[in-house]
Order: structure tokens, then sequence, then C-alpha cells
């Protein structure tokens, strides 16, 4: 049965790193029985009939717990305080994903909210919307090291996010929001492997798993770019999500920073 195949991928993975962390003897968890649960690998759509047999808060929970004590990456588990998992609607229709926390994030275990964060927030609310309705994740849980003494954040390297993007995509499916937005390249090149510009990319639809997928600029860009021309084009991205959702658009809401085309 599908479901009985989700189960033993949710079950296999949580196994695992519980595994890799203590230890075959604290466990009792054997190379065999892990790679029993893997042969028959479900994809996104069977892991997604859980949610009729589990409550989402518990398959939540236990994901929760898989990514707090991960350590794929060594070096980012040895230098991080603490993972950021995501927050929101565990039943959002829009799903936010970024690339990676930043220091603020790091201390704080929630993405979002640094200065990015907050321009986040803003334009969230100018769709008429609140941080409560939609969901926030990145592509990385754990912020990416840097060198002793250098300040700032560096963006996820590729193996990174390869090791990190399962724990993504369980969340989606989870979530099974309606629209999907990716702000910014890194989050479009760990959503879909792309590596184009981000001004080639940004408001066109594509699709992650059969949902449809929206690339926008990252927040933190408006914030080296502030211009009213940039804000609009990543307006015009939140209106065309607005509109494939089914929200109600005024015209205030078309109008913002239009003096600007």
């Amino acid at each position: 049965m599908p479901s009985l195949q989700a189960t033993a991928a949710l079950l296999e993975q949580s196994l695992r790193t519980r595994r890799d962390l203590l230890g075959r003897r604290s466990t009792g968890v054997t190379r065999e029985s892990l790679d029993r649960l893997s042969r028959t690998p479900a994809p996104l759509s069977q892991i997604s009939n859980l949610k009729c047999e589990v409550p989402r808060g518990t398959q939540f929970d236990a994901l929760r717990e898989a990514v707090s004590v991960c350590r794929k990456c060594e070096n980012l588990a040895a230098s991080r305080t603490q993972t950021v998992f995501g927050s929101g609607n565990p039943q959002a229709d829009l799903m936010f994903v970024g690339e990676a926390p930043g220091v603020d994030e790091d201390r704080q275990g929630e993405p979002f909210v640094g200065r990015a964060g907050e321009l986040l927030t803003k334009i969230i609310h100018a769709m008429g919307l609140t941080r409560d309705d939609i969901y926030i994740a990145n592509v990385l849980k754990c912020r990416p090291d840097t060198a002793p003494g250098a300040s700032g954040n560096r963006p996820p390297e590729p193996l990174e996010m390869q090791r990190c993007l399962p724990y993504l995509r369980e969340q989606i499916a989870l979530i099974q929001p309606r629209i999907l937005v990716a702000l910014g390249k890194t989050a479009m090149a760990g959503l879909t492997g792309r590596d184009e510009a981000m001004g080639a990319m940004r408001g066109r639809w594509f699709t992650f798993e059969n949902i449809p997928l929206l690339a926008t600029y990252h927040p933190s860009y408006l914030l080296r770019n502030d211009s009213n021309a940039e804000k609009r084009k990543v307006w015009e991205d939140m209106l065309l999500v607005m509109e494939k959702l089914g929200m109600p658009v005024s015209e205030k809401q078309r109008g913002f920073f239009r003096s600007a085309s």
C-alpha cells in the first residue's frame, strides 16, 4: 500500500539519523533493517498519504526531531547554534522557500527574522496575509559556516543542499501547498537544479513535484537595490501568486510601485 511505503520512508530516515548520531548499540537499529526499509523508496505523492492516517503535528514533530539531530554536514553541525526547521501554518496554501539561515536565524531558530525577514513580512502583509497564514522554510536547515573571523553569511554549497533537500521535500509533502515561491537563485537551484540568472527566471512559473513554483528575488536583493522599479518586479510576482490562489486583489494593491513602470 502507498501509505505503508510512505511510513517506511519516513521511519527509515528518522532511524538512520538516530543511528548515525547515537550508534547501533544505543539505538538497536541494524544496517540490515535500514536497507530493508529503503529498498522501495516512496515518491512525494505517496508520502502525502500519511496525512490521512497520522496527525500532521505528529509527522512534523518527527521530521523536526530528525532535522534537529542531523549531522550529514559535520562542519555545519559543529558550527550551528541550532537548526532552523521552518515556521508558519503546516496547512498553508502558500509556501516560501529561501536558501539558508543567516546569523539571526541561527540565533533564534526561526527563518527570515533578520532585515530580509522583516521585508518579507511586509510583503506578506501587503498581500493581505500574515506569517501565520503561510509557511516559510529554507533549502538548508543549518547556517553555512564561515571562516574564523569572517563576518556575514555565505551561500550553501551544492553538496550541502543535496544532503539537506530531502528534509524540505518532506516538509512540502506534509504541507501540500498549492503554490511554492522560491526566493532567489540559490533556492531555485536547490528546488529545480537550474543555474540561470535570477533576472531570467524571475516572474516565471516552474513546477516542483507538480506544484506550481514561482521564482522571485530574495528580499535581501531589494535591500541592496532599493528602487521602486525593483520593488515593482517583486510585487508583480506576488500579484501572480495572489491571482493563482484566487485571492481578491484591490486596485490599491495593483497600483503598488506602479509609478516606477
